[in-house]
């Protein structure tokens, strides 16, 4: 059931349990065995029970960690209120408080990156984005400043990562500071109105472009092939098919660039849009990723 999309793999078990699913028409059983060209019928009730499920769409804000709070940190989850819900939101769901339970995040975003981030209720939803087989294209833009330091460690530890500072006042200054290698500094926020330190793109050499697009190791092992493409001469558009922890700042810092703003703006087919930062809306019933 789980792998023809039917169901969650504990859906499927609480469905079985309640009797709601037959196989060639008769009952079935747990751990009952069945082959590929059986007809399986889901009880109404199953049905009913799954489309009361809701997928919320985030735009997360700096601050803010995306599963359970953490080092005094706040969860999205806590955006999901009704005061917070997108005023142009046309899905035709009513918010209720019942909603947030069992509500988790199909996938995460670092507390120092924005952008879309996906709660689900649905066990299918959450299988197709970070399901073992899950293969779903994820796409950033990526504000960076190029230090002409190669952090080889970036490769073997997150932890060896330029930290942010969410919060943060935004001065090009201090983000300009070059650091000396091995060293760990904080970033400054920036803002979409800061003014910008240089034109990264016309000194940041060709070979390490490629390299980012195909090449890079991380923790031992090679990474899938991403598109990588200048946006604007300040920011790169990273679109890639696999999620590792900090994978863009260390894929960035290998090759001398410095990560000074992420932000998450589509996965698979669903866009961020115009959701305003710290607001929130329903994945509508017509949309796909």
């Amino acid at each position: 059931m789980a792998e023809l999309g039917l169901a969650s793999r504990r859906e499927a078990d609480e469905w079985i349990g309640k009797g709601w699913v037959k196989v060639n028409g008769r009952v079935a059983e747990m751990g009952m065995q069945v082959t590929p060209d059986v007809r399986i019928e889901i009880d109404k009730q199953a049905q009913g029970q799954q489309a009361k499920q809701v997928t919320v769409l985030i735009n997360k804000p700096l601050g803010l960690v995306s599963g359970q709070a953490e080092d005094g940190h706040e969860p999205a989850i806590t955006l999901v209120q009704p005061q917070n819900r997108w005023a142009e939101d046309n899905a035709r769901f009513f918010f209720h408080p019942s909603q947030l339970k069992s509500l988790v995040p199909a996938g995460r975003l670092d507390i120092d990156s924005t952008g879309l981030l996906v709660l689900t209720q649905d066990g299918r939803v959450a299988r197709q984005l970070i399901g073992e087989d899950a293969v779903m294209e994820k796409e950033y833009l990526v504000r960076v400043m190029y230090t002409g330091v190669l952090n080889a460690a970036a490769a073997n530890s997150a932890a060896a990562t330029y930290a942010a500072a969410p919060g943060a006042s935004a001065r090009m200054a201090q983000a300009a500071q070059q650091p000396r290698p091995g060293q760990v500094t904080q970033l400054s926020r920036i803002d979409d109105d800061d003014p910008v330190s240089q034109d990264v793109q016309s000194v940041f050499p060709a070979d390490k472009l490629g390299l980012l697009r195909h090449g890079l190791k991380l923790d031992g092992q090679a990474l899938q092939p991403a598109k990588v493409e200048w946006q604007n001469p300040e920011q790169l558009r990273f679109v890639l098919l696999e999620g590792k922890k900090r994978q863009i700042r260390r894929m960035c810092e290998q090759v001398g660039l410095k990560v000074v703003g992420l932000k998450r703006v589509r996965i698979g087919k669903v866009m961020l849009g115009n959701l305003p930062v710290g607001q929130w809306r329903y994945l509508a019933p017509h949309e796909r990723f």
